[in-house]
Parts: structure tokens; C-alpha cells; sequence
């Protein structure tokens, strides 16, 4: 059984399908663009069929009827009772009972849910399920919604800068409210998608909603990019203007602050982002928000009285606001995006303001030599180390546009989880976003069955990392995964892999500039068809060029070496970033983590899409780091939550731990926990994810299960 929309562009065709448990009762629900499930177990068989999927309170995409008097949810991290005009959150090992009356369960999961309920209801929860009992048995509607969000529309705009303010007027278009629960993810939709063209034309239906905000900034590629999320974001037209400037219901409000325009444009967008998590609070939602609680009392504007107020009403209240007064509250940014101001760097723009990133020109250190990563001092002092000439220029400019592909630049720290660069040149500490990446994930077709991985060891040397990627590939037992492995492949057999449609390709061997090492001689990426497969990781040395030609034939993204890597050091990166992929890491996130476990873990880069992802997160992705507190019965907890697909800025988290009422805001650090001994075991056994402690990398269920941490 299947649903879905059809015929006009950007929709998708059945990309929500829904199918009976085999062997169970209950049902299964597949997001085919996302490759993500979820399973509804049921007290008796269910027979689904097709339910009006216009009657449901939210869009969905898919919806269906059956009857039951108990479901089970698993997987899912919040749940909000709709009666009415009322919301009920049920908390983590909380029952709640409801009196007879009609109901809309609301999930966040895999997928989206809702759940349409007549009569009395229990609902149980604990960390990973989810229990509902209804006085008798009844028929339920469930209605499904994907995260994947298609660009409603192309425009085409020259490079002339007042062309591009006008496609970048389009971008908020997409947002789905004005209201302060824009701040949700799920409430954003994706930018119209750009390309350049000989005139300017905009489709149709792409104005952007009447705020009474415009930005104004001078006819510059520079200063149009950079103010391109807050613009989508605040659904405000770009136009020109002698000065940059952010216009509310007519007053100016100067975006040339202390710091500069770029760093203006950042604080403005960061505080409006934030205050709208904090206003969307004083809603019928009431979630115990933290960074709510730490910064109502120090701030002069009534939350409360924000909540339903127009955006404009709200905006102008937000800039009497200093920034100051909030910056250690305000989650940490998901991504900085080092862009050249360039058109063709316009392709990618759109992708960037889905991810609410803070966009800046690139200014670079350029690095030249044999071995661009032996030096660890600060980059910006002119020096020579012994094994490696370095060529380095402080000159804080824009991108040169004469830099070469194989140019290494080091853009300048942000204080992002993820950075980012678009412009020429490889970078060092970012990845590289490649346009054809973006179009090629656009261009993903629905599919179904389980998700393919091929492991091809051309190295006998590593075969370490292949048994490794053999124990942890598919060792989710909930989730499906189909893993087929190889070694010493000729290059007709490599080539036919690299042809194949499989989500996941992980090589382990040897590549020179002539292409991927095989037991009959040398494949170079150059001679092989289309490619078909998603992602890649490309575990060998100075894998670039290669890596960098899947994704201009097809790819969507791919982890690849800069320079030569020792065997050991490999295999540990290699080790790491498979586990972490198999519990749903996006790519980025995966190798930040995975390349501080060995010195040559700055060799390694993502190029392409750094979102793309090969399994679905149990919950939200998260890095627990633990210091021991000196011998006592005690221990300090940091958690670091990351961004997905579907979990993106302004989501929202609460830890297992015993006694943790608040909710906190994602991506990002929440504040420390000084916890016991049993409830750190007890926070380890709740779910699988990756865990330093005292400085050492493990996994939670391995401490879990030991005696004494």
C-alpha cells in the first residue's frame, strides 16, 4: 500500500508507504526518499487501508485506518496530546490518562506521525517506546508526513547582484509560518533552488509573505549572500541600498554593528532565531524550556505578550535585545559556510539557507607543499616546519579567484559544529561543497528494500577495518541493512560496483593519481559509466580526485584523503566513522568526531553534501563526554547533540537522566550534569551512542554493561 502526490514539480510520488508487520501485528511506515522506518505494533492483526488524508489537523503524506484497543510506538523522542485547543506533553516514564473525547497524538520520530484517537485513552512512555490503551477497541487514523523537502521551484538569475536580490526574495517563499514556530525545522520548508541563466525569471507563487521587513544592502554578490538565511528566514525582501540595513514597519535597524556587516548579519539572525525558541514556549505548547528559563528575568521584553504577534511586532522587540545578554545561551550554529562571492557559487546558496547557516566571504590561508597537515602551530604565524614547505598569507580577503583546485585553504575558525566551503581550492578543517552534489540529491528516485552497503578491501593490510565494517554494518537489528562485502576486485568488477544503485560504498585499499589500486591494475573514476551510488568513503590515500569524480558523475557525497595515510591510522578512522554512520551520524558530524581519534585525521574530508546519512538516528545524534571527579562516587557529563535531515536547528532534546525535567535546545552543548555512578550506567543502558571518557573513546552500551565504570 502506498500514497503519495503526483504531477507538478517538486512533489514526489509515493514517497510515504505504508505495509502490514510480516509476522507481527502492527504496521510498517517507509519514508523511500530518506530511507527511514518506523513500526506501529498493534494488539491485533491490522489490515490498513487508506484513510482521507485532507481530514488531519497537519499535512501528511500518507495516511490510513485501522482498528486496535492498544498501539506501541518505538523510536520516537516527543509526544503532544492535542485535545482541542489544548497540548499535553507526556514525559519520558510518565502515564497519562484522558478522558473520553477525540484526540490527535502528535510524534516526532523517523518519520512524522498523527494519530486520530475517539474515547478514553492511557498513554504510557519510557525512553525508546511509546504505549497507547484505548478503553475499547476503535478505529484509528495514522497519518505520516516525510522530512524530505523538495524545492517547490527553479529560478534562474543572472550574476548581476540585483538579480540575485530578487531570487534571494523568493527564498522565503518556503517558510510555512510567520509566527515564532518557524523556529521549529519542521516548519521551514527548502528554498526554491537556483540557476544561472542569461535573464532573471522567477515562477510563479514565489513572492515572499507580506512581514513588513526588507533588508537593503549595496549591489554586491558579498553582502547579498551574506544576508541570504536571515532574509529566509524573517521572509523579507532583498532590495538596494546605499547602506545594509534591516527595515521593521519602516525603521532602520543598521547591520554594520560592532564586529562589521557579516558578524552584524550573524548576531541578528542568531538572537531572532533564538528568541522566537523562547517566544514559541508561551504558546499551548508548555515545554519546560532551559535556555527560557536562563534568560526570562534579564531580558526587558514580554515573552508572552510576543507569543501571536506579528513578525515585524516581534522583530523590533528582538533588536532592543543585546546580544550579549543571550550569546551563552543561543545553541551552537549548526554550519558556517565559507562562501566566494561568486555566480557560481549561487547553486549552492539555497541548500546552505536550509540549513539556517551563517554565510561569509572566505577569507583563506593558502598552504602549499608536500604535507599540508604536519604543522600543528597557529596557522597564522609565518613559519617552516622541517618535513614540509608552508606557504602562508595573512591577507584577510575575499577568495581569490585565481586559486587552483589542488590549492589547500584554511578558512577561519567559526564557532559552528560544522564548517563549510564553496569557492575553488581544497579546504583544510571544512568540507567541500560541491554543486553537482546538491543536484544529484535532488534527483534521487523513491526506493525500497533495505539499504544496500558494499565493503570492497583491495588491501590486505587492512583487512582489520574490513572485519571491523563487518561486525558493525547491520548490527542494528531494528534497523535493515544489507551488507555485501569484497576483496581484491579487478577493475571490471570494481567498476560494475561503482555503476550499481547501492547507498553506501566503503573502499579500503590503495589510490594513486591513476586511479583505485586493483588486483589487475588501475580504475580511474574517469572510465566508469553514470554513478549510481549515494555515498561513499574512501579509505585510502589521496583519494580526492577520485572521490571528487563519483560526484560530478552521480554521487551525492563522500569522505577522501588529501595526502598519503599511515595503515594504522586509517584503519582507526575507518573503525570510527563506520559506527558512527551505522547509528545514524550525518557525514559531516561523523568525521568531526572520528578524525580527532588519530593524527592523521586531518587528511580526511567530506565533499558534497555533508548532510547525506546512510541509517536513521536512534533519537537525536549525540557525543557524551564524562570526566571522572577524582576518585569521588561522581562524574561530570557534557553532551553535544547533532543535526540531521530531519533533527535541524531549533529542535529539540531532553536526556534519559534520572531527574532531568528540562528540554533544551539543538544542535549544540547543553550545560554539564554532575551525576552518580548508577545514573550514569543508567543513562549508558538507554540507547547506543558515542561517549569520551576521561578522554578515551567508547561506546554507552559497552560501558553499560561493564561493573565498575
Amino acid at each position: 500500500m502506498g500514497s503519495g502526490t503526483s504531477g507538478g514539480e517538486g512533489e514526489h510520488i509515493n514517497r510515504v508507504s505504508v505495509r502490514s508487520l510480516d509476522g507481527e501485528c502492527g504496521i510498517r511506515i517507509d519514508d523511500r526518499i530518506e530511507r527511514r522506518h518506523c513500526e506501529i505494533r498493534t494488539d491485533r492483526p491490522s489490515h490498513p487501508t487508506p484513510a482521507d488524508e485532507t481530514q488531519f489537523r497537519y499535512p501528511v503524506d500518507t495516511a490510513v485506518q485501522l482498528t486496535a484497543g492498544r498501539l506501541t510506538f518505538e523510536g520516537f523522542s516527543r509526544t503532544f496530546v492535542h485535545d482541542g485547543p489544548d497540548v499535553t506533553e507526556v514525559e519520558y516514564f510518565e502515564s497519562v490518562s484522558f478522558d473520553d473525547g477525540h484526540y490527535t497524538l502528535e510524534l516526532s520520530g523517523p518519520v512524522k506521525l498523527y494519530v486520530e484517537l475517539e474515547g478514553a485513552i492511557d498513554v504510557q512512555t519510557t525512553v525508546t517506546e511509546m504505549d497507547v490503551s484505548l478503553s475499547e477497541a476503535a478505529s484509528v487514523r495514522i497519518g505520516a508526513r516525510s522530512y524530505h523537502e523538495q524545492p517547490a521551484a527553479t529560478v534562474t538569475t543572472t550574476d548581476d547582484p540585483t538579480d540575485v536580490m530578487a531570487a534571494v526574495s523568493t527564498f522565503g517563499s518556503a517558510m510555512k509560518t510567520t509566527g515564532s514556530e518557524r523556529s521549529y525545522p519542521t516548519l521551514r520548508g527548502h528554498p526554491p533552488t537556483l540557476q544561472r541563466g542569461s535573464s532573471l525569471s522567477v515562477p510563479s507563487g514565489l513572492q515572499p509573505p507580506e512581514t513588513d521587513v526588507h533588508i537593503e544592502v549595496p549591489e554586491s554578490l558579498l553582502e547579498t549572500l551574506a544576508v541570504a538565511p536571515l532574509a529566509y528566514y524573517l521572509g523579507a525582501e532583498v532590495v538596494p541600498g546605499s547602506d545594509p540595513q534591516l527595515v521593521v514597519d519602516g525603521e532602520p535597524f543598521s547591520l554594520e554593528g560592532d564586529g562589521g556587516f557579516e558578524r552584524t548579519v550573524e548576531r541578528t539572525l542568531k538572537r531572532t532565531f533564538f528568541l522566537d525558541c523562547v517566544v514559541r514556549t508561551a504558546g499551548p505548547r508548555s515545554i519546560p524550556l532551559y535556555e527560557r528559563r536562563a534568560v526570562e528575568s534579564s531580558l526587558d521584553i514580554d515573552l508572552s505578550d510576543l507569543y501571536g504577534r506579528s513578525g515585524a511586532e516581534r522583530l523590533a522587540a528582538y533588536n532592543t535585545v543585546d546580544y550579549d545578554t543571550i550569546s551563552s545561551f543561543v545553541p551552537t550554529w549548526k554550519l558556517t559556510a565559507h562562501v566566494d562571492p561568486v555566480g557560481s557559487s549561487l547553486e549552492v546558496l539555497p541548500f546552505l539557507v536550509d540549513d539556517l547557516a551563517v554565510v561569509r566571504s572566505p577569507s583563506q590561508l593558502s598552504v602549499a607543499g608536500d604535507d599540508p597537515f604536519a604543522q600543528d602551530a597557529d596557522p597564522f604565524e609565518a613559519s617552516t616546519p622541517d618535513d614540509g614547505e608552508f606557504v602562508r598569507s595573512t591577507t584577510r580577503s575575499p577568495l581569490d579567484s585565481s586559486a587552483t583546485p589542488t590549492q589547500h585553504v584554511q578558512p577561519d575558525q567559526a564557532d559552528s559544529l560544522e564548517q563549510t566551503w564553496v569557492g575553488e581550492g581544497t579546504p583544510l578543517g571544512a568540507s567541500k561543497a560541491i554543486p553537482e552534489a546538491f543536484r544529484n540529491r535532488l534527483d534521487r528516485e523513491p526506493r525500497e528494500g533495505d539499504i544496500e552497503i558494499v565493503v570492497v578491501c583491495n588491501d590486505e593490510e587492512m583487512l582489520e577495518e574490513r572485519d571491523v565494517a563487518a561486525e558493525v554494518y547491520g548490527s542494528r537489528e531494528e534497523f535493515p541493512i544489507d551488507v555485501t562485502f569484497y576483496e581484491d576486485l579487478t577493475t571490471d568488477r570494481l567498476a560494475l560496483v561503482l555503476e550499481s544503485d547501492v547507498d553506501f560504498f566503503h573502499y579500503i585499499g590503495h589510490v594513486d593519481e591513476g586511479g583505485f589500486e586493483c588486483s589487475d591494475g588501475l580504475l580511474d573514476a574517469d572510465s566508469v559509466g553514470d554513478i549510481e551510488l549515494d555515498i561513499f568513503f574512501l579509505n585510502a590515500c589521496r583519494s580526492y580526485r577520485q572521490g571528487r569524480r563519483l560526484i560530478e558523475k552521480g554521487a551525492i557525497s563522500g569522505v577522501v584523503t588529501l595526502d598519503d595515510v599511515i595503515n594504522s591510522g586509517a584503519v582507526r578512522i575507518g573503525k570510527t566513522l563506520a559506527q558512527l554512520l551505522n547509528y545514524g551520524f550525518p557525514l559531516r558530524s561523523a568525521l568531526n568526531i572520528a578524525r580527532e581519534r588519530s593524527i592523521v585525521g586531518t587528511q580526511y574530508l567530506v565533499i558534497g553534501d555533508g548532510n547525506a546519512d546512510i541509517a536513521q538516528a536512534q533519537g537525536v545524534p549525540l557525543l557524551a563526554d564524562v570526566t571522572s571527579n577524582g576518585g569521588d562516587d561522581g562524574y561530570e557529563l557534557h553532551i553535544t547533540t547533532y543535526a540531521t535531515t530531519g533533527i535541524g536547528m531549533g529542535a529539540q532534546f531532553r536526556p534519559a537522566i534520572d531527574g532531568v525535567q528540562n528540554v533544551y535546545l539543538c544542535p549544540g552543548q547543553i550545560p554539564e550534569f554532575d551525576v552518580s555512578e548508577s545514573t550514569l550506567k543508567q543513562y549508558f543502558s538507554t540507547a547506543v551512542f558515542p561517549v569520551r571518557f576521561d578522554g578515551e573513546f567508547t561506546w554507552s552500551d559497552r560501558i553499560s554493561e561493564e561493573e565498575q565504570l
